[in-house]
C-alpha cells in the first residue's frame, strides 16, 4: 500500500512593530485556527511596548529582525521559518478558523506562486468602499503591467494575509530592500516569475485604524496617490505620507 505524502508544513509568519494593542484579539483569533499551523513566528521590528512579551506568552516564537520595517522584517522572519509555505499576518488583522486548510488547498495548484485572503476592512463598522477599492485595485496591473496581468498575476496591495511557497520566496531573493511601503506589489511582481498570482475570496478581517485616523475619503485618496507614485518609481517618497498609525 503507498503512504501518502505528509502535509506540506506551514509557518504563520507575524511583522509587528508596537502592536500590543491590536495582539491580544490576533492571538485568540490564532488559538481558534483548526488546524494549527506548525509554526508560529512573530518577526518584531524593536517595539519598546509589549508585543514581544505578549508573543511569548502565547507560545509564539518571537526574534527581533535586524532591521525595522515590514519588508525586512519579513524577510528575516522566512530566512528563519522552518514551514514549506509561508503565510504572513498582518497583527491587526483575523483568519477564518479553516485558514490553514486554505492555504494547503490553495498552494496544491502548482502553478500558483504567491496567493492572498480577501482583504475585508472593519472596525465598529464595515468599511464597504474601502473594501471594495482593494479588490477593485487587485485588476489595475491590466493598465500598469498588461504583460503580467495576462500572465494571471493580480497586483495585490496590502499583504494582510499572503502565503506562498518558502523555496518560491528565496528563489526570487524576497521583498527588494528599498521596499518600505508596497512591499507586497514588489513582491507580487517578483514572484510572478514563478507562476501566478491570485486573490482568492476567503476573508480575512483587518482593522480600519488608517481609515479610523484619516477618515475614509483622505484614506482612499492616499491609497490611491500611493499606487500611482509606485506605478511610476517615485518609491523614495513613499513612507514620507504613509506614516504608521498604531
Amino acid at each position: 500500500m503507498t503512504t501518502a505524502p505528509p502535509a506540506p508544513t506551514i509557518t504563520l509568519l507575524i511583522p509587528a512593530f508596537q502592536e500590543e494593542q491590536a495582539l491580544p484579539a490576533t492571538i485568540a483569533n490564532i488559538a481558534a485556527l483548526d488546524p494549527q499551523p506548525d509554526e508560529i513566528l512573530l518577526v518584531d521590528g524593536g517595539s519598546t511596548d509589549t508585543t514581544i512579551a505578549l508573543a511569548k506568552a502565547a507560545g509564539f516564537c518571537a526574534i527581533v529582525a535586524p532591521e525595522k520595517g515590514r519588508g525586512p522584517q519579513i524577510n528575516h522572519g522566512v530566512a528563519q521559518a522552518n514551514g514549506d509555505y509561508v503565510l504572513i499576518l498582518h497583527a491587526d488583522s483575523l483568519l477564518p478558523t479553516d485558514a490553514i486548510a486554505h492555504v494547503r488547498t490553495t498552494l496544491a495548484e502548482t502553478k500558483l506562486a504567491l496567493a492572498s485572503f480577501c482583504p475585508i476592512i472593519r472596525g465598529a463598522k464595515l468599511r464597504w468602499f474601502t473594501t471594495a477599492h482593494n479588490f477593485v485595485k487587485t485588476w489595475y496591473p491590466i493598465v500598469t503591467h498588461p504583460r503580467l496581468f495576462f500572465k494571471g498575476v493580480r497586483l495585490l496591495f496590502g499583504d494582510h494575509a499572503m502565503f506562498f511557497r518558502r523555496s518560491d520566496y528565496l528563489a526570487v531573493g524576497g521583498i527588494p530592500a528599498e521596499a518600505t511601503i508596497m512591499e507586497e506589489a514588489d513582491l507580487c511582481i517578483r514572484l510572478a516569475q514563478r507562476g501566478k498570482v491570485k486573490l482568492t475570496l476567503k476573508p480575512v478581517i483587518t482593522s480600519d485604524r488608517r481609515i479610523a485616523e484619516w477618515g475614509p475619503l483622505k484614506a482612499n485618496y492616499l491609497y490611491l496617490k500611493i499606487g500611482i507614485m509606485w506605478t511610476f518609481g517615485a518609491r523614495e517618497r513613499l513612507k514620507d505620507i504613509y506614516p504608521d498609525i498604531r
